[in-house]
């Protein structure tokens, strides 16, 4: 994984707008409102907002992890629940805040129908791998 090239950063403003929450994303259960700042820092970062579509089910679960520098997530509305390698199930509702370190492997295994996070990534550009299943 390679890091962009500092450039200059532009200023950016992202006001609310529904009609910008657009699928096609990472996940098809998923409308993301980007925020303009992986424009705004030349791929240095991404902001969006993931707005989760579609009543959680456990067809869409499956071990990952992304190969990052860093990565935080908040909760806006709702709640998720992920389950961290290492750390077990952790229930996150609106307020909550975490980082996940570079490569900690996940499975997302619920969300409220309300459920609205936001995540911040550097960079921008980067690998998403789904982990094999281990049978112990």
């Amino acid at each position: 994984m390679t890091t962009p090239t500092p450039a200059a950063q532009t200023f950016n403003v992202s006001h609310l707008n529904d009609a910008e929450f657009k699928g096609g994303g990472l996940r098809s259960y998923s409308a993301y409102r980007d925020l303009g700042v992986a424009a705004a820092t030349h791929g240095l970062a991404q902001a969006h907002v993931i707005r989760m579509t579609a009543p959680f089910s456990p067809e869409w679960s499956e071990r990952h992890h992304h190969n990052v520098q860093f990565q935080l997530v908040y909760v806006l509305k709702g709640w998720f629940k992920t389950d961290f390698e290492g750390h077990g199930a952790q229930l996150m509702q609106a307020g909550s805040c975490w980082t996940q370190p570079p490569g900690i492997r996940h499975t997302v295994v619920g969300w409220s129908d309300d459920c609205e996070l936001l995540e911040i990534i550097l960079p921008a550009v980067h690998e998403t791998v789904v982990d094999p299943v281990v049978n112990h």
